[in-house]
C-alpha cells in the first residue's frame, strides 16, 4: 500500500519548472479554506458563512493601478484606501502578512507575533530584517504602531475590525476578511498594495507546480492524512477543510479522515478521545507551550497507542510556525517539502 517512488524526485524537477512559470507570471488556483487562527477561539467562532464566502469576496479585492501607478486606491474588507506612494515602512498585524511581505523582499519595520510564539519566526529571520514588536496579534498597541511612522498597514478585520479607524489616522491601512484559509488570495492583496503583483503570482505558480509535483509522486493510492494540534487549556483540533494546512492537503489531492474532510476550520476533541484522530499519517503541532496543554495526557492514552498511524511510526511532530502559523507562501513550501519527507520515504 501507498508505493513510494523515489528515483529523481518530482520535487526537484518541480523546482525547475517553477521558475519557468514564475517568469512567466503564472498564477496558482484559488484558496477556499480557513486559517489556523493561531491560539484565538475567535477564528472558529466566525465560521459559518464566512467560510463559504470569504475567498470569492477577497478575490475582488485589490487595485485596478497598473504596475508603478501611484497613488492607487486598494479595495479592502473594510473599504477603500488610497497610498499615496511606494510604501517603505510597512508594519504588519499577523504572521501571514509577515509571511507575505517578506517573501515580496519587503523588511516590515513592525510585527505583531501570536501570544504563543512571541518571537520572529525563526523560517523567517534570515530575510526578515529587524522589525520591532508592536504588542500581539490579540492585543495591538497602538502607540508603539504610530511611533514606527508607518506608510502602510497590513492586517484582518477578523483579528482588528475595531482597531480600523484608529490605524487608520497612523497611516493607509489594509485588512483582508481573515487570515489562514483564504491565503492565497490575502497575498495577492497585499502584493496589490505593495506594487508587487507580479512578484505575488510568480511565488504562487511555484508553489502551485510543487504541491501537484507532490500530488503526482504519491500516485493514485495516497494515504490519509490527519492533522492534530494541541492549544492551552485542554483544548486538541483536528484540522479540516477550511484551514491554512487543509489548502495544502487539497491541494496536493491528499485524503483526509472523514471527520475532518469537513468545510470547516476544525473538529474538537478531548484527550480521551484521540482516537478520532485515527489515519495512516498523523501530523502534529503545538501552539505555544506544551506543557500547558493536553499533549502528555493525549498521547499517553491507550488510545493513542493503538492507531493505525502510531503502531506504523507514522505520527510525527512538525514546526507548528510553518505547518499552522504560517499563513503564507514561504510557509506553504516549507509544508509541502516536510510532506514530500514524510509521505515519500
Amino acid at each position: 500500500m501507498f508505493p513510494r517512488r523515489r528515483g529523481p524526485s518530482a520535487l526537484a524537477f518541480a523546482v525547475a519548472a517553477a521558475l519557468i512559470l514564475g517568469a512567466c507570471g503564472g498564477s496558482a488556483d484559488d484558496g477556499k479554506d480557513a486559517g489556523s487562527g493561531g491560539g484565538d477561539k475567535k477564528a472558529v467562532a466566525q465560521g459559518g458563512e464566512d467560510f463559504g464566502s470569504a475567498a470569492q469576496k477577497t478575490a475582488a479585492m485589490g487595485t485596478d493601478a497598473k504596475p508603478g501607478e501611484w497613488p492607487r486606491t486598494v479595495r479592502h474588507a473594510m473599504g477603500k484606501t488610497v497610498i499615496e506612494a511606494q510604501p517603505k515602512r510597512v508594519v504588519v498585524l499577523d504572521v501571514g502578512e509577515l509571511d507575505n511581505v517578506v517573501s515580496l523582499g519587503i523588511e516590515p519595520v513592525g510585527i505583531a507575533p501570536t501570544e504563543g510564539s512571541p518571537e520572529l519566526p525563526s523560517y523567517l529571520k534570515k530575510d526578515a530584517g529587524t522589525p520591532k514588536n508592536i504588542g500581539t496579534i490579540n492585543n495591538l498597541n497602538l502607540e508603539a504602531i504610530a511611533g514606527l511612522h508607518p506608510d502602510l498597514i497590513l492586517g484582518s478585520q477578523l483579528r482588528a475590525a475595531d482597531k480600523y479607524n484608529e490605524l487608520s489616522k497612523i497611516a493607509p491601512t489594509v485588512f483582508s476578511i481573515r487570515p489562514g484559509f483564504t491565503w492565497k488570495e490575502n497575498y495577492l492583496l497585499n502584493a496589490s498594495a505593495l506594487d508587487k503583483t507580479a512578484e505575488a503570482k510568480s511565488k504562487l505558480a511555484a508553489y502551485d507546480v510543487k504541491v501537484k509535483a507532490l500530488g503526482t509522486e504519491l500516485g493514485a493510492d495516497k494515504p490519509t492524512v490527519s492533522m492534530v494540534r494541541y492549544l492551552p487549556d485542554g483544548l486538541i483540533r483536528l484540522y479540516a477543510n477550511a484551514s491554512f494546512i487543509g489548502t495544502i492537503l487539497k491541494d496536493a489531492g491528499i485524503p483526509r479522515p472523514k471527520n475532518q474532510d469537513i468545510e470547516d476550520l476544525a473538529a474538537e476533541v478531548s484527550a480521551e478521545n484521540i482516537d478520532q484522530a485515527d489515519a495512516d499519517y498523523i501530523f502534529t503541532g503545538v501552539y505555544g507551550d506544551a506543557k500547558a496543554t493536553d499533549k502528555s495526557r493525549a498521547q499517553g492514552n491507550p488510545l493513542w497507542k493503538n492507531l493505525k498511524a502510531v503502531k506504523s511510526g507514522h505520527a510525527y511532530d512538525v514546526p507548528d510556525e510553518t505547518w499552522y502559523l504560517g499563513l503564507g507562501v514561504t510557509a506553504a513550501e516549507q509544508v509541502v517539502a516536510d510532506l514530500d519527507k514524510y509521505l515519500t520515504k
